[in-house]
């Protein structure tokens, strides 16, 4: 399937560089001028180590919160999937009971793209297909339904673990 962050769109831009760009930090962002540059150049952009702490995100859909920690990249990602694949492409994701993402370092994120598939198969699930949300609504909805390691006893160490309920 087609679900790599570097692969979906988003208003015609990667998933990778929307992510990058719509961070803000305490000494500046977002930077909208990495919605222009490859994606791995945006991921490593200079200002995103040098300026500050991460203090929110900020795009077209509005505002998004540091907690619940991946709820924009949830969000993105999903409206991502819903730009870019076909309502069969979609409903394929419910076909499986597992999802994995052999990029993804809990050392460096907390963000995965197999933590987002498996959001996407409980709406489709609770749906029956991708609600079209408001990032308010998202929120509302991610923190009624997506559990966190600390809310389940595993220690917290930077590695946030997501279930399905």
């Amino acid at each position: 399937m087609k679900l790599s962050a570097f692969r979906l769109r988003l208003n015609g831009y990667t998933l990778e560089n929307v992510f990058q760009s719509a961070k803000v930090f305490e000494k500046g962002g977002p930077y909208s001028d990495l919605l222009e540059v490859p994606p791995k150049e945006a991921k490593r952009d200079e200002r995103l180590r040098t300026s500050g702490p991460l203090t929110g995100f900020r795009c077209q859909e509005g505002e998004f919160p540091l907690i619940p920690r991946t709820v924009f990249y949830d969000y993105i990602y999903i409206s991502a999937v819903r730009q870019s694949l076909s309502g069969d492409e979609m409903r394929a994701v419910s076909e499986y009971n597992y999802f994995t993402d052999i990029e993804f370092n809990p050392a460096k994120s907390v963000n995965t793209q197999a933590g987002a598939v498996s959001i996407i198969k409980l709406m489709l699930e609770e749906y029956g297909r991708l609600p079209d949300f408001s990032g308010e609504e998202f929120i509302r909805w991610h923190r009624e339904h997506v559990v966190y390691g600390q809310s389940l006893g595993i220690p917290a160490s930077g590695r946030a673990k997501r279930q399905e309920m």
